[in-house]
């Protein structure tokens, strides 16, 4: 008795820690993009916007959803992505994401960017924009971002927490690409950032 005692409870506080890890992760992540917008040189603020912001909103942080996504593998053509503008850079189709989330079954497309992987820091990288039914209520109403890397195995991790919002949210003059409708959720995605009422472009 005294052993199964001592597993949950260990158990238990492993479960804890990891908890408090994963909170500091995103609350650390959420600083660093407020640091960004507060910074002269890397936000899309306009001088005046810039000076009075203070932090962005974001829904309360929640550990479900963190998903992983199983990763197909699937070479698409390259096609000209649609923008806020008249620019429509190439992208290409590079996998399929299935997850479960809150019980039901979603599919994501993630592109990848023929100019940014000719850049040797970027050329892992992966575009997934995407949105969800509380686009133009909670959040943008274009749509939110979220990053990754081209996975070595079948598995992606999917953080919503990590969401965050095109320059386009905030200023004009940018080329923010637009989610494909494949990328529509179903769903609320009620994590990462938020619409920022008082910053509401």
């Amino acid at each position: 008795m005294k052993k199964v005692v001592s597993l949950l409870l260990f158990l238990l506080f492993n479960a804890h820690c990891f908890a408090q890890d994963y909170y500091k992760e995103i609350e650390e992540y959420q600083e660093e993009l407020n640091t960004e917008y507060r910074t002269k040189g890397e936000t899309p603020l306009s001088e005046k916007d810039r000076l009075a912001f203070k932090e962005h909103e974001f829904f309360p942080i929640d550990s479900t959803y963190k998903v992983e996504a199983k990763f197909k593998r699937v070479k698409g053509k390259p096609f000209k992505m649609k923008t806020s503008s008249k620019s429509k850079p190439t992208y290409e189709k590079y996998g399929e994401l299935t997850f479960t989330l809150q019980g039901k079954k979603y599919k994501l497309t993630v592109f990848q960017s023929h100019r940014l992987r000719a850049m040797e820091e970027y050329k892992d990288y992966l575009f997934l924009p995407f949105m969800d039914k509380t686009n133009g209520f909670t959040t943008y109403g274009a749509g939110r971002y979220l990053e990754c890397s081209i996975p070595e195995g079948k598995t992606i991790i999917v953080d919503f927490n990590k969401a965050y919002n095109p320059y386009c949210a905030y200023s004009d003059g940018y080329a923010c690409p637009i989610p494909p409708k494949e990328n529509f959720l179903n769903t609320e995605i009620k994590a990462g950032i938020k619409l920022d009422q008082k910053n509401k472009h």
